[in-house]
């Protein structure tokens, strides 16, 4: 999965999906075992794109890379990538990339009737209840986590 464009901001480095080329990698058939190694012969092997498992709507869709420790009980850590959809709708208890007051910021919403409040995963971290005068952008929604080991 190739990315371009890179768009810096204070917290989030933003890459667009570069169509231009896609790798089809090599994928087991079957699923890999974490306990008892399977046999050899049960690995046939069939190609798959990261790219078009991935993204599911190219045009309103980036990848981000996160900074910080705030959602960590989330499985996000520092230096993760992200994969954003922009046309998904933020709902409750979903992982969102939001834009507050010139800033961005990944968190899990917690939408209720009158209020928002943007979620840490993290107890060093505390919410962030949205006023409404605030100025929030639900930018868009987390669908993948991409890590490397």
């Amino acid at each position: 999965m190739t990315s371009k464009k890179p768009q810096e901001t204070n917290s989030l480095t933003f890459f667009t999906p570069d169509d231009e080329q896609s790798l089809d990698i090599p994928i087991s058939r079957n699923t890999v075992s974490a306990g008892f190694p399977s046999p050899a012969e049960d690995f046939k092997q069939k190609r798959i794109s990261l790219d078009k498992t991935l993204v599911k709507n190219k045009e309103a869709t980036f990848y981000a890379r996160v900074s910080g420790q705030s959602m960590v009980g989330a499985g996000l850590d520092d230096g993760d990538l992200l994969v954003i959809d922009r046309s998904l709708e933020g709902e409750n208890g979903k992982i969102a990339v939001c834009f507050l007051e010139g800033e961005f910021t990944v968190k899990r919403l917690l939408m209720e009737k009158d209020s928002i409040t943007l979620m840490p995963e993290n107890k060093a971290y505390k919410p962030i209840r949205v006023s409404k005068d605030s100025n929030l952008l639900i930018w868009g929604i987390v669908t993948y986590v991409i890590k490397a080991v």
